[in-house]
């Protein structure tokens, strides 16, 4: 029997691509629609996979496989920033748009061949879609990719395989299927950028705030890789091992981080930064500001545990008093992204290290700390942490920062797109910090009406709609430099089409809602 959720989330989606398609049709449209409907018939086989227990890895059992939105995120994201691009001339990146759809598409297929192969019996009809998406996806590669943008697009598969077999075996029920696809897509896309960078160094392309996110990334991966292995063979929990694990960390650090980082950017990584983070008064001002936030944050968790009676163990924080971090987060990217955006672009590299770099020592047991944090942040969990990483506020964090990580500065004249365009780096302010938040908030409070199959209601996703409305026209007032030029009508069916996929998608929505914001503002 179909699930009456999962289709009215794959008709939104549909919808979505059927909307960007209309603005720009081309040879990869027939691409993503042939992509989108496999990824609908075989998202079904991947949801009977988890409901029997059939899959290979251990997926987050609480959440239907996801594979469609996740499907056309990536190649979604590059068709947009392939036609910024070429409006704005930028011939290189024009050409890496492409590379990223056509890349986003094999991995998805790869995800597709996997369920089809191991579904039993062999669904024939599944099978012919597949081979049909596929074939038309390869044909117009091979008349679209020149020879060293087919290896780049192999390389980035061939490191997402291997990547899909040793996190998802040693992170059990911590991704679907789809959001895998999202995460582990990502990490494909930054450590192949990376070692290409490093390798044509002198070139010198690029700007060093984006080699710092790179590296960033990529050591705090191998880092978790390294200390994953380490602890196979000795007790984590242990003051020698934790002594040992904070030794190791810097000597990584400085041992390997630092010089790769120096080879990029040709300077010191430690004197850049610092130059940086206090070149204005501005920025100073800002990480202040930040500096209380995260101060106010913390205050809220040990508070929250405070509360905690020794008669209700198992209490967990309510979905208002998670949100107020969702309000503090608000507080700290609008700033940001008004006044001084490289600055927000590298605060959040640092804070997602720092998360990253904590949640390790929570899940090893690091003494001093690792019990602590594992007491504290237990008050926080929802059914979505159902593995043995918490991931929720990594993934606050990642929505947050995506669209301004991923917004296209070298092709938009003086780093300002025009249209809804100017809204891209708002995107995740506006799903998750705005209208996620108010449609949980307003809800769970007040709703009464649900929609169909889902635990959301009609009251929390009107609400959020007209609250990101209100949202866009005080980011009118307050940013001079976004200019929407008459395109509110595109901003409404873009937010509003969020929002209803928010009331009905069962994957991570801090990490969803974001980038389909921005595909559809881009």
């Amino acid at each position: 029997m179909l699930n009456k959720p999962v289709l009215v989330e794959s008709l939104i989606v549909f919808i979505i691509v059927l909307c960007v398609h209309a603005v720009v049709w081309d040879r990869y449209s027939w691409c993503s629609v042939a992509l989108a409907i496999q990824a609908f018939y075989v998202q079904f086989k991947w949801d009977r996979l988890l409901q029997l227990g059939g899959a290979v890895f251990q997926f987050r059992t609480s959440a239907n496989s996801g594979l469609l939105p996740a499907s056309m995120v990536i190649p979604l994201l590059g068709i947009a920033m392939k036609e910024r691009c070429k409006s704005a001339g930028i011939v290189y990146f024009e050409r890496y748009g492409i590379v990223v759809a056509s890349t986003g598409m094999l991995v998805a297929l790869f995800l597709s061949v996997i369920a089809v192969g191991i579904t039993k019996p062999v669904p024939t009809n599944t099978c012919i879609l597949t081979g049909v998406a596929g074939s038309i996806i390869i044909y117009t590669m091979k008349h679209s990719l020149t020879v060293s943008e087919v290896i780049e697009v192999l390389e980035v598969l061939l490191i997402f395989v291997y990547l899909s077999m040793i996190l998802l075996y040693l992170l059990p029920r911590c991704f679907t299927p789809g959001e895998a696809l999202l995460v582990l897509g990502g990490i494909s896309f930054v450590l192949n950028q990376l070692i290409k960078r490093s390798l044509n160094v002198i070139e010198g392309r690029g700007d060093p705030i984006d080699f710092f996110l790179l590296v960033a990334v990529v050591g705090v991966i191998l880092l978790g890789l390294f200390f994953t292995v380490l602890f196979i063979f000795m007790d984590s929990g242990t003051w020698i091992s934790s002594l040992f694990f904070h030794m190791m960390t810097a000597v990584l650090g400085l041992g390997v981080i630092m010089p790769w980082l120096y080879r990029l950017i040709q300077r010191n990584p430690l004197f850049w930064l610092l130059q940086f983070l206090f070149q204005t008064q501005t920025r100073v001002y800002l990480l202040v500001y930040w500096t209380f936030l995260a101060a106010s944050a913390c205050g809220i968790v040990f508070y929250q545990n405070a509360k905690r009676s020794s008669e209700s163990k198992k209490h967990q924080a309510s979905t208002i008093t998670r949100k107020y971090f969702h309000f503090i987060v608000v507080a700290t990217y609008v700033p940001g992204l008004i006044y001084d955006r490289q600055l927000l672009y590298v605060a959040a590299v640092l804070c997602l290290a720092v998360f990253i770099f904590l949640e390790y020592i929570r899940y090893f047991r690091i003494k001093p700390f690792g019990q602590t944090l594992r007491h504290l942040l237990s008050l926080f969990l929802d059914e979505r942490d159902s593995g043995p990483l918490i991931l929720t506020h990594i993934y606050l964090l990642l929505g947050m920062s995506l669209p301004v990580w991923l917004f296209p500065r070298a092709c938009a004249p003086k780093g300002i797109l025009s249209g809804a365009g100017a809204l891209v780096p708002y995107a995740g302010v506006l799903a998750v910090g705005v209208g996620d938040t108010i449609a949980s908030v307003f809800g769970s409070t007040m709703g009464e009406i649900k929609w169909p199959g889902t635990k959301k209601t009609f009251e929390g996703t009107m609400t959020a709609i007209f609250a990101q409305i209100i949202a866009v026209a005080l980011i009118l007032i307050f940013d001079s430099s976004v200019n929407l030029n008459s395109s509110y009508a595109w901003i409404l069916a873009s937010v509003s089409l969020v929002s209803l996929l928010e009331a009905y998608t069962t994957q991570i929505d801090n990490l969803l809602l974001p980038l389909y914001l921005q595909i559809m503002f881009m």
